[in-house]
């Protein structure tokens, strides 16, 4: 739960930093689901962007905030 508290105090600080990391969850999610948009390998796209929220995310609640 640590790791939580950390992540929402960090977010709340810095919201641009907030919204970067949903953004490339989002952006994750969208390759998975629209095919046309990027071609043969959205699975691919998806789960690169995916990775880089999920590490975001990680990042986010391993800093240490006053």
């Amino acid at each position: 739960m640590n790791y939580y508290k950390n992540a929402m105090k960090y977010f709340s600080k810095y919201p641009d930093q907030c919204i970067f990391v949903n953004l490339l969850t989002g952006v994750g999610l969208g390759f998975m689901l629209t095919y046309p948009v990027v071609g043969v390998h959205p699975i691919r796209w998806g789960l690169l962007f995916l990775g880089m929220g999920v590490v975001g995310f990680i990042w986010a609640g391993l800093q240490k905030t006053k």
